[in-house]
């Protein structure tokens, strides 16, 4: 199983690329996965029968207690099959549907496979929390399904509104589960079912996953989002919205329902909200001249009842309700298909519009009504079954005194009439030749027939329903170790000897004649509907209007919260920062019981010498009236952290702060640019002393702070054993680098994202109208002959520049000085710089790989090789830099990245935690014994990464800012 879920997850990368080749063809190899998975689950059918439970898991966060398990009981089963043999089925579909659609269709087979892989993994998996993470996940792929087409204005609002319900929902859920799991003790699902925890805690976590589980499900108040999600392609709806997706809240209902089902907070919930949803799609769906439509709130109502059947949690009706669960998978998502075909040989699903086409599709039309006959529950299809087993549980606990089995069996028997009319309406709609008002048959839509591919997933659906009728012995059979997990009455009373069963037949029992009136009271309100013509508006608002109402006064409140809050004005934000952390530290630090101290006047002599300098670096900076001789200022500060690092034992710290240090003076140098060159020279500093005062308090809050915190250890410090770990683990003197690439390696995978992301915004706020990096393509580099003279051009971008001479001669060395202003250009500088280039990109490399036994490591040789870049830019401009690092910044980020995950995964797949290290040593004749950390590689990501920074910082802050000011004099020279 396990398995299975890596190839849902691994092969849907491949399928752009497929779809590239082969177009929709590619949908044949996308159904092999479920096809697989699905042959699987059929072959465990007589294990899971047996109680043999197959049960696998992969201990994933440790200290959590969360595996990444994999269990498949009676209901796993069950659910495992609707979502692989559906799944496969419609991605069979999937080939035709999209027969002459090319646009995206390659992302869409991928996140169609991708989504079937998330649901198989929540209805097997075991684990509580991880459960969660795939319920989240199904959202967010599901709301790109539904966007599928994202040029309809329809189709993006309907996907953002089903996500937005969903993971809101899902969210509430989410602190259900994490109440629920901290009052269990464990995230094992099966573990809280055997132990059935109760008290308020869970009552509250119940009531805390059923929201969850009733938006995902289109349960009201949550059902509107189902409808407006019909803009999406057929496939997702006959998929998603029949199948799959909306069931996994009905999965989760009936999971937790054989054991919460006696909570006091349980029923109420259920059983009201179900039968209300079910009477209210009933309705809508009567309404509606769109076959899709239809469908679409006959599906609110359909879960309606599957909510109220299967959560009431009881044993013969658990088994009915699962069985209606098989049912209901199979007539819908059949529906859905057939209007799929419908809609794309006609382009249209309007019933106003459809006539006479059951007579030209006698096959489709046969196979849709054997599908609306197993919705209405007409014998001898499941739907029957499973509707008359479930009315003739419901009928006994009633007369037994179960006020909420009585209200069950009202409300059922109501839903089902709607049902059976709402079906009648869309066989009607779908394949009946219509009337105009005078009695005149309309003339026959003209149908052309579809490949006999592009009904074989309906037809095989609709067939399936009848089969299951007639075969259920044996459903019976398999789906009552489910039903035995749950209590045989809800009231105490007794039972039968013999517990229900799943039938055919019965006898003229009151269920059945229930059943029938149903039928009858169905086809009389269809009647009713089509005589009076029965479309009008009942309400003045509809859920999807509360639902824009609740949107725009979001919207409202956030723009007025943000402009109370975001005045624009960075000393308003940093002196907030710090007016909330004097007084958070300040009380933490009071309401301590005592203060205690730990200090030394100073460890070694040079800090003597080197603190005066750093505080009167500061004092001076503080009353500094130039940007750049404040930055410097401050440099100074942090020049002096270098000289007590490498005074202290920390070379490494040292190395990599000088680094630091100057490539964000670099940074600072190149945004003083654009700034006025004196403080306050167009806005002046206000308050001055409130600004000196608050400083002041924040100076001295950190030196208390760090005073206090000398003394405050009361265990002995993990990195102690740091030095240890690095050798025995990490097979590395340097124990700095190896807890960065191997101790601490998620850290620093934290790290690198945040480097990206800061990257990617500073590049995102300069480069205004794209990202693409134009500055690293230089041209050809031009011939001069040699002692020629060149007259000075005027360029493009207002540069002057020698003119070319055409002929042979030499190749220019100084590619990017020949395009700077000669009064700018430093002849000595630009020849040292790039026969220095070379030189200290070899050092940054041997950074790089001695950094695991000597100071060093990715980090430091990443900024080694940035200093080497930001000096051919001071040089030469930004030709120059174009010439030293002719890539895009972002491929260098990517790349970086790329291989730290890598590093990251490719442990699990031998057995061992993610970054785990493999060490090896050989012996060469010439080069002698050599070692080589695999932790090497994940360094490799950290130095390209770091260089991917400093070039985009570079590109964005320096030559991106160069070229917008040689545009703008062009502009001025020009006017």
């Amino acid at each position: 199983m396990l398995a299975f879920l890596a190839a849902f997850a691994l092969l849907p990368l491949a399928m752009p690329w497929l779809v590239a080749r082969i177009g929709a063809r590619a949908f044949f190899v996308s159904a092999i996965v479920p096809a697989a998975a699905f042959v699987h689950a059929v072959v465990l059918t007589p294990s899971v029968m047996a109680g043999d439970i197959p049960f696998e898991a992969y201990r994933w966060i440790r200290p959590l207690g969360i595996e990444l398990s994999m269990r498949m009981d009676t209901l796993g089963w069950v659910m495992a099959l609707v979502v692989t043999g559906v799944g496969a089925l419609v991605m069979l579909y999937c080939r035709w549907y999209f027969r002459d659609k090319t646009e995206n269709l390659g992302q869409f087979s991928a996140v169609l496979l991708a989504f079937a892989g998330a649901m198989y993994g929540l209805v097997l998996t075991d684990d509580l929390v991880v459960l969660v993470m795939f319920w989240e996940v199904t959202s967010v792929l599901s709301y790109l399904l539904i966007g599928y087409y994202h040029r309809r204005a329809a189709s993006r609002r309907a996907a953002l509104q089903a996500l937005l319900v969903t993971t809101l929902g899902g969210l509430v859920m989410l602190i259900g589960v994490v109440l629920l799991v901290v009052d269990s003790g464990t995230s094992s699902l099966s573990t809280i079912l055997a132990e059935a925890p109760t008290g308020p805690v869970v009552d509250a976590a119940l009531v805390l996953i059923l929201v969850g589980a009733l938006s995902k499900s289109a349960i009201f108040p949550f059902h509107f989002w189902l409808p407006g999600a019909m803009a999406a392609p057929t496939p997702v709806s006959a998929y998603l919205h029949a199948a799959a997706m909306v069931k996994a809240g009905i999965y989760l209902i009936a999971r937790f329902a054989p054991v919460f089902a006696i909570s006091p907070v349980w029923r109420p919930v259920v059983i009201s909200l179900g039968i209300f949803t079910m009477l209210l799609g009933g309705i809508q769906a009567l309404r509606e001249a769109d076959l899709k439509r239809i469908l679409a709130f006959g599906t609110v109502s359909q879960l309606g009842l599957l909510t109220v059947v299967l959560g009431y949690g009881i044993r013969d009706v658990a088994l009915a309700g699962l069985a209606l669960l098989i049912a209901h998978a199979l007539f819908k998502s059949a529906l859905f298909l057939v209007v799929g075909v419908i809609d794309r040989q006609l382009s249209t699903r309007d019933i106003g519009e459809l006539s006479g086409v059951g007579r030209q599709a006698p096959v489709m039309a046969t196979f849709s009504f054997l599908a609306i006959a197993s919705m209405a529950g007409i014998i001898p299809t499941i739907g029957f079954v499973a509707k008359e087993g479930a009315l003739a549980s419901l009928l006994y606990e009633a007369e037994n005194g179960a006020v909420w089995g009585l209200v069950a069996v009202t409300g059922i028997a109501l839903g089902s009439a709607l049902t059976a009319a709402y079906g009648i309406r869309f066989l009607w709609g779908a394949f009946w030749t219509k009337k105009d008002a005078a009695g005149t048959p309309l003339p026959k839509t003209e149908w052309p027939d579809p490949p006999i591919g592009f009904l074989a997933a309906p037809v095989v659906l609709s067939s399936l329903g009848v089969i299951a009728g007639l075969a259920v012995t044996f459903v019976d059979e398999v789906l009552a170790p489910y039903a035995d997990t749950a209590p045989e009455s809800s009231t105490g009373i007794a039972v039968p000897e013999h517990p229900a069963h799943l039938a055919l037949w019965h006898g003229l029992e009151p269920a059945l004649w229930i059943s029938i009136a149903t039928l009858v009271v169905g086809a009389g309100i269809f009647w009713l509907t089509v005589a009076t013509g029965w479309t009008k508006r009942m309400l003045p608002f509809t859920a999807p209007d509360v639902y824009n109402i609740v949107l725009r006064a979001i919207a409202r409140a956030s723009v007025v919260t943000t402009s109370l809050t975001q005045r624009g004005s960075l000393p308003v934000y940093v002196g907030t920062i710090f007016v909330v952390f004097i007084a958070a530290e300040g009380t933490a630090l009071f309401a301590g019981q005592e203060w205690r101290a730990a200090l030394d006047a100073y460890q070694t002599p040079v800090q003597l010498a080197v603190a005066p300098v750093m505080i009167t670096a500061g004092l001076i900076a503080v009353r500094a009236r130039k940007r750049y001789t404040g930055v410097v200022l401050v440099s100074v500060t942090g020049m002096g952290m270098v000289v007590l690092f490498a005074t202290s034992g920390a070379p490494d710290l040292a190395l990599t702060q000088i680094l630091v240090e100057t490539v964000t003076l670099v940074a600072f140098a190149l945004v003083l640019r654009r700034l006025p060159s004196r403080l306050g020279e167009h806005n002046a500093s206000v308050a001055p002393i409130a600004r000196a005062v608050l400083g002041a308090m924040v100076g001295a809050m950190m030196a208390v702070v760090a005073v206090m915190a000398t003394a405050s250890r009361v265990a002995e410090p993990i990195s102690e054993a740091f030095p240890e770990l690095a050798y025995e683990l990490g097979h590395g003197r340097n124990v700095v680098n190896v807890a960065l690439v191997d101790l601490r390696g998620w850290d620093t995978m934290g790290e690198l994202s945040v480097l990206i992301l800061a990257a990617t915004g500073v590049a995102s706020l300069v480069f205004v109208t794209h990202r693409a990096d134009t500055l690293s393509f230089t041209a050809p580099l031009p011939k001069v002959a040699a002692r020629s003279f060149r007259p000075l051009v005027e360029t493009s971008d207002g540069l002057r520049q020698r003119g070319d001479v055409r002929g042979s001669g030499r190749m220019a060395w100084l590619v990017g000085g020949q395009r700077v202003r000669p009064e700018n250009r430093s002849l000595m500088l630009e020849v040292i710089v790039r026969i220095l280039f070379h030189t200290i990109i070899v050092v940054s490399l041997y950074v790089l790989f001695a950094g695991h036994n000597l100071p060093g490591g990715g980090f430091a040789g990443g900024l080694v090789a940035g200093m080497a870049l930001v000096m051919r830019y001071v040089a030469g401009g930004r030709y120059e830099l174009g010439a030293a690092a002719p890539t895009d910044a972002g491929r260098l980020l990517g790349a970086g990245m790329t291989i730290a995950v890598a590093c990251a995964i490719v442990p699990v797949f031998f057995g061992a935690a993610p970054l785990t290290s493999a060490f090896f040593e050989i012996e060469l004749p010439v080069l002698g014994h050599l070692e080589f950390v695999t932790s090497t590689i994940f360094d490799i990501g950290v130095y390209l990464v770091v260089i991917g920074l400093v070039l985009d910082v570079l590109r964005s802050l320096g030559a991106e800012v160069d070229r917008q000011a040689a545009e703008t004099r062009s502009t001025e020279v020009a006017a």
